[in-house]
C-alpha cells in the first residue's frame, strides 16, 4: 500500500482504534464511500471530486478498492493493487473476472486494521479532511460479499461514514429503471445501515430535475407511468402487470425518500460538487446524532452476547469435566487411593485392589457349595418344564 510518510509517534498499542474514535475532543474527517452500477460514473466523480477538493486547499486522502482497474485518473494514497495482484489470484484460484473482484477484495480484507491504522495517523498529523473510496465497478462484489461489509463497518467504525450511491441519470430517465435503482438503493441503505446521498451523475447530457420530482411528488410519477403505457424505444412498457408493480413500489418507496439527499452533479463539468459537499455535512451530524449511537448499541450488544457465549461454554465444559462439587454425581463414591504414607503406617493391610491369601484360600472352598445351589436350580427348572407341557397336552386333548 502507497501511502505520503509522516514522523508523528503513532498512538499507544493499548488504546484501540475504535475507542480512539469515540474520543469527543477529537473531530475526525468524514469518509465518502462511492458506490453506484457499472458505467455510472464511480471513478470519474470521485477524480472531480478530488480535484475540487484540492483546488479549495483542503485536499482528500483517497482510496481505491477496485482491483481490476487499469489505471486511476487521481493519485491514490492506498490502493488495493500494491497488496493484492488481480490477475495473479484468477490464475491461482482459477477465478472468472468476478470470482477474482471477490478473493482480492477478502485478501484485502484481512489488512483492513492496517488501513485504518495509516488512517488515524493522518487524520491526527496532516490536514486531512475528507476520505475517498472508490468502490469496485461489480456492485454487487462489494454490496453483497462478506470482505465489503467487514471493510465498510471498519471504517463507519472509525470515522463518520456517508454512503454516495451514483446514478447513470440518462439510464434512469424511465420509469421502470428509475423504480430499479431505487429498489437497489433501498437495499444497500438497509444492509449498511449508514446515511446515503443520490447523486445522479451525468447532468450533462440529462437534467436531474425529473427524478427530484419523482421522489417528492407521487402524482408526477403516476404521470409520468402513465405516458409509458405503451412503451418506449427499449422495449420497456408500463402496462398491466408491469405498471401496477411500479405504482405498489412507489407507494413503497415514498417513506424510503424521505430519508434521502438528492443531489445532481457532472463529473464532466463539475456541476453540483458544491452541494454535494454541503449534503455530506448534513449527513455528517445525521452520523453523529442517529447512527453512531445505534452503531456503538448494536456493538455493546454484540460484545455482550459473545461474553454470555464464551460463559456459557466454560460452564458447559465444566460440567462436562466435573469440575467442582455441585456437578459430581452424588450416587458415585469417591474412594482415596493409596499413598506411600498409607503403606507406611499399615504395612499389615493390604492395597487398594489387592485379595489378601487368607480370603483367596477361603474362596476355594465354596466350589463345592456353589455346585450343589447350580444343580438344585437346574432340577427346580425342570420340573416347572415338565408341568407346563403337562398342561399343554392337557389343554390340547380337551379341545380336540
Amino acid at each position: 500500500m502507497s501511502s505520503s510518510t509522516s514522523t508523528s509517534a503513532p498512538p499507544p498499542a493499548d488504546v484501540p482504534t475504535s475507542a480512539a474514535a469515540e474520543t469527543p475532543s477529537r473531530k475526525m474527517p468524514p469518509a465518502i464511500l462511492c458506490i453506484g452500477m457499472a458505467g455510472s460514473g464511480k471513478t470519474t466523480f470521485t477524480q472531480r471530486l478530488n480535484a475540487h477538493l484540492h483546488a479549495m486547499k483542503e485536499p482528500p486522502y483517497t482510496i481505491n478498492l477496485d482491483p481490476a482497474v487499469r489505471s486511476v485518473p487521481f493519485s491514490v494514497n492506498i490502493d488495493i493493487r500494491d497488496s493484492v495482484n488481480y490477475k495473479e489470484v484468477m490464475s491461482q484460484y482459477n477465478l472468472g473476472p468476478n470470482g477474482g473482484i471477490m478473493t482480492s477484495l477478502n485478501l484485502f480484507s484481512t489488512k483492513i486494521d492496517q488501513v485504518l491504522s495509516i488512517l488515524e495517523k493522518r487524520a491526527e498529523s496532516t490536514d486531512m479532511t475528507r476520505i475517498l473510496v472508490d468502490t469496485p465497478g461489480q456492485i454487487e462484489c462489494f454490496v453483497w460479499s462478506a470482505s465489503g461489509a467487514i471493510i465498510t463497518d471498519a471504517i463507519a467504525s472509525a470515522f463518520p461514514t456517508v454512503i454516495a450511491y451514483i446514478l447513470d441519470t440518462p439510464r434512469t430517465a424511465q420509469p421502470a429503471t428509475f423504480m430499479a435503482n431505487m429498489l437497489y438503493a433501498c437495499s444497500i441503505l438497509y444492509k449498511t445501515k449508514l446515511p446515503m446521498i443520490m447523486v445522479f451523475n451525468k447532468t450533462d447530457a440529462h437534467s436531474a430535475d425529473f427524478a427530484k420530482e419523482w421522489m417528492t411528488d407521487f402524482e408526477a410519477f403516476q404521470t409520468a407511468l402513465r405516458a409509458s403505457e405503451d412503451g418506449n424505444d427499449d422495449g420497456v412498457g408500463g402496462s398491466g402487470y408491469m405498471a401496477s408493480l411500479l405504482n405498489s413500489m412507489s407507494l413503497m418507496l415514498d417513506e424510503f425518500y424521505n430519508h434521502l439527499d438528492v443531489v445532481g452533479v457532472s463529473a464532466m463539468t463539475g456541476a453540483g460538487i458544491d452541494e454535494f459537499l454541503k449534503a455530506v455535512d448534513k449527513k455528517v451530524v445525521e452520523y453523529e446524532t442517529e447512527y453512531r449511537p445505534e452503531m456503538i448499541r448494536l456493538r455493546e450488544k454484540r460484545e455482550a452476547e459473545k461474553t454470555d457465549r464464551k460463559k456459557d461454554e466454560l460452564d458447559q465444559l465444566m460440567r462436562d469435566m466435573n469440575v467442582g462439587g455441585s456437578s459430581k454425581p452424588k450416587s458415585v463414591k469417591v474412594e482415596r487411593a493409596a499413598v506411600m504414607s498409607d503403606v507406611e503406617s499399615d504395612e499389615d493391610e493390604p492395597l487398594y485392589g489387592e485379595d489378601s491369601d487368607e480370603e483367596m484360600v477361603e474362596g476355594d472352598g465354596d466350589d463345592e457349595g456353589l455346585k450343589k445351589r447350580y444343580e438344585a436350580a437346574l432340577r427346580e427348572t425342570t420340573a416347572a418344564e415338565k408341568e407346563d407341557q403337562e398342561q399343554l397336552q392337557a389343554y390340547l386333548k380337551r379341545n380336540a
